[in-house]
Order: structure tokens, then sequence, then C-alpha cells
């Protein structure tokens, strides 16, 4: 088996955001760490910012990888606008277009690798079609693709009728309306990475989490014969070490009682308006409650040449001043992972986009669900009403409105205060409990990683 763990090469290809490219790396360090070689390929500055970013990992981790650089045309790399009609994140579309120009940069990696391996496999992001055309294109190609976003969202955008809507009504659910949640122009490329060729699927999940999903979900008529590997959670569930010097807002929280803090975060790709950023820190004022709130702008499509704008002075006369020694602010990026294994931490305030869900699932923390675009309306129904590890804050159908702070102050209690959020969190904590037991020797995420690797490996 060493041998022919030797003769294949692995080309990982993330699409060029956060929450693709943190997922993709965390998936690339997993299988280099059974002795399979490993390509992550993708524009110099996503290789910067997914290196810089990863959490959860011993420094050395990286060592065994092969970073190979796909050259990319420039771009332009605008602000977000936090008082767009839609919360998408539209100014990195320059980029996902220009996205598209590194295919042959790829092709040339691909060729060389195949006349140099007994098989290349190929494993691309869903949204990057064309990886796994060229890796089909190839005589020793095998082409996988990686879903950086739940099974049962898909399932929950194919609408209520038929047997996805029926297993959804089942379980009591409400699909959220799609209006809003992606652009025309990002929809054109989602709708270029159907029925591609692929041998198989890749998901950032677990069958614990949405097994009444899965099958389901590979009865789609493009997927029916495929492979499917449930392989969640990809990030590390046990933090013993940090990549680089140790975040204050850490220290911080040494000295906070344990399960008493409110960590607020909307990710790296949303923004909330001025007015809602002030409706916000007054509800956390008055919850009462302990928080860490990252309070950033959204990453543009180049987070190397740009820095990063300071929103504090959007916040209430003298907020800073009212919440020493009970909250603090992070202004930049935030060590996500070990925020919320930390022992302080007691609830993850979130847009709900898969990477923060499936990180909160794994910790044991329970969620306040603030969906912004994409996946995120369904999978805070999914959070809350399935699996019901949390509450909905902004229900998705008033995602036109400025919530009140009376609104978010009710929100935070519900889960920090009120008996119904002691439920909460002993379930969050039983799911992360059983999730951490999946992914470890002998869990079905853990066999299902290895049965892919046996599959890659086979003579």
């Amino acid at each position: 088996m060493e041998s022919s763990k030797a003769d294949v090469s692995i080309v990982v290809v993330p699409f060029p955001a956060q929450g693709h490219l943190n997922q993709l790396l965390h998936l690339s360090i997993m299988l280099s760490s059974h002795g399979l070689t490993v390509y992550y390929a993708a524009p110099r500055t996503h290789i910067h910012q997914a290196r810089s970013r990863l959490q959860g990992w011993p420094a050395s981790v990286t060592s065994t990888l092969h970073f190979h650089e796909l050259p990319i045309p420039p771009y332009t790399s605008p602000a977000p606008n936090p008082n767009s009609s839609i919360f998408f994140p539209s100014h990195l579309q320059p980029l996902f277009e220009e996205f598209k120009h590194v295919r042959p940069h790829l092709a040339s990696l691909l060729h060389s690798l195949s006349a140099a391996s007994h098989r290349v496999v190929v494993i691309s992001d869903f949204l990057v079609s064309f990886a796994a055309t060229e890796a089909a294109a190839l005589p020793n190609g095998e082409p996988y693709t990686f879903r950086c976003t739940p099974p049962s969202s898909a399932l929950g955008w194919e609408g209520e009728d038929g047997p996805a809507g029926n297993i959804i009504k089942s379980f009591g659910l409400k699909t959220p309306s799609k209006e809003d949640c992606i652009t025309e122009e990002f929809r054109a490329i989602v709708g270029r990475s159907k029925s591609m060729p692929e041998s198989g699927l890749l998901i950032n999940t677990c069958r614990l989490i949405e097994g009444d999903f899965l099958d389901l979900f590979m009865q789609q008529p493009d997927l029916i014969g495929k492979k499917l590997f449930a392989i969640g959670p990809l990030n590390p569930t046990v933090i013993t070490e940090t990549t680089g010097p140790r975040h204050p807002c850490l220290d911080w929280l040494d000295r906070q009682p344990p399960c008493s803090v409110l960590y607020i975060s909307f990710g790296s790709n949303s923004s909330i308006s001025d007015e809602q950023i002030e409706q916000l820190a007054i509800g956390l004022l008055n919850s009462d409650q302990r928080f860490v709130w990252v309070l950033r702008e959204a990453d543009r499509g180049d987070i190397i040449a740009e820095g990063e704008k300071d929103l504090q002075n959007k916040l209430p006369p003298d907020f800073i001043e009212k919440i020493e020694g009970k909250g603090t602010i992070i202004g930049d990026w935030a060590p996500q992972l070990e925020i919320l294994a930390h022992k302080a931490t007691a609830a993850f305030m979130s847009h709900c986009g898969w990477n923060s869900c499936i990180e909160s699932i794994s910790m044991g923390k329970p969620m306040l669900a603030w969906p912004m675009h994409s996946d995120q309306p369904w999978n805070a129904v999914l959070l809350s009403d399935y699996l019901k590890v949390g509450v909905i804050v902004r229900d998705w159908s008033r995602r036109k409105e400025i919530l009140p702070a009376a609104e978010i102050e009710k929100a935070i209690k519900e889960v920090m205060v009120y008996n119904k959020g002691e439920e909460i969190k002993q379930r969050a904590s039983e799911l992360g409990e059983a999730v951490r037991q999946a992914v470890a020797d002998g869990g079905t995420s853990n066999t299902e990683l290895l049965a892919f690797i046996n599959h890659i490996t086979r003579s």
C-alpha cells in the first residue's frame, strides 16, 4: 500500500474565498498526514491567505504540503458595501471572474504530474468546475469534487415539492426563501458546476449531523452511481497548539468564568450596516453578558493589498468604556477555533457559514443564527430546528430589516440566561462529543476518510 501512495499525486484546487480555502487546506493536511503527496494549487495571494489564517494545527503541519502558485490576471479589489440591498459579497465578483484564467496553469501542472505518476487525483471545489474537466481529460486522472456547504442545503433549494421537500417537511422544517441568497452573476458560476465528470464527492460533514439527508442527496440525477465520502469535521477538534503568537483575546478569555462568554462574528465575507452595528451594541450592553465581538470589514479580493478598516467608530458613544471588564472588541482576524474551544466561551452568534457551523458543532458550542447569504439561511434552520443546538436571531424573512436591540437582547438571554438555553447548551455539548468521536479512530468520518484513501491508492 505504501508504494501505491507514493505513485499517487493529489492536487487540491480551492475556490478563492476564505471558507473554501480553509476547508480544503484542512483536507490537504489530513491527506498529507497519511503519507500522500498533496499539491495545494491556488493564486499566490490565496495561498498566503489560507496559510496565514490556519488555526488549530502545529506550526510544522504544512511542511509536507506542496504549495503550487497559479498565476491570475490583475483584478479589482473593491471594498464591501455594508448598505447593499443583499448581503452576498458581490464585491468579490471581479476576483471570481478572473479566477477562471488560472485554468491553463492548472492544466500544465496536471499534465506534468500525469507523466510522472501512476494516478493523478484532483480534488476541486464544487465551484471550480474546470478543474474536474481537466482532470477527466488525463489518461490517468481521477476527479473528485469537494462540497464546502452541507448537502441538506442543496436539497432545501429544490423546493417543497418532491422527495426532498417531503423529507424536509417530515422533520417539521420549513425551507427558507432562495431570494437574495446569491447574485445572478454568482448563480452563473454555480450553474457551470452542474453535471461535472467527477468520480465522487467529499463533503465536510458527518452522518451524525446530516445522515437523514445524505442518501437523498445522492439520488439526484447527476450524482447517481458516484461515491460519497462524508469526512467532516475537517478542522482540528482538539486544540493543543497555536501556529503563531497567542492572540490577546485568549488571555482575556482566561480571566473569565467558565461558559460565560458570547462570541460574535459574522464571517470573513459578510458586512452589517452602521445602524445594525449600533443596535447590536445596545443589545449586547442591555443583555449584561460577557462577550468577544469580531468587528471588522469583510475581506476584499486581495487581503494582502488592503488593510483592515476600523469600525469601532460606528459604536455608540462611550461603548468601549461601558464594556470594560465585560467585553472585548477584535478589529482584525480572530482565532475562531481557539475561541470556540476555550472553556470560557458559552455560545456563538454567527452568520452560519458552514465553516463556522461545523467548527462550533465540533467544539460543542450552541449558535445564535444570523444568516447573511448563500446556504446560511438553510444552515440556520438546520441548527435551530433540526439539530436543536441553536436559536435564530434574525429570521431570513426579515433580512431587509434592521433588527432592534430589544430583539437581539432577547435572543442572547434565551441562550445565555434562561432555562431553554441550558437545554440547548447540553444538546450542543453532547453533539460535539459525538462528532469528535466520529473523526477519531474507528469513527464514521474517520472510516470514510480511510475508505477514500484506500480507493485512490488502489492498484
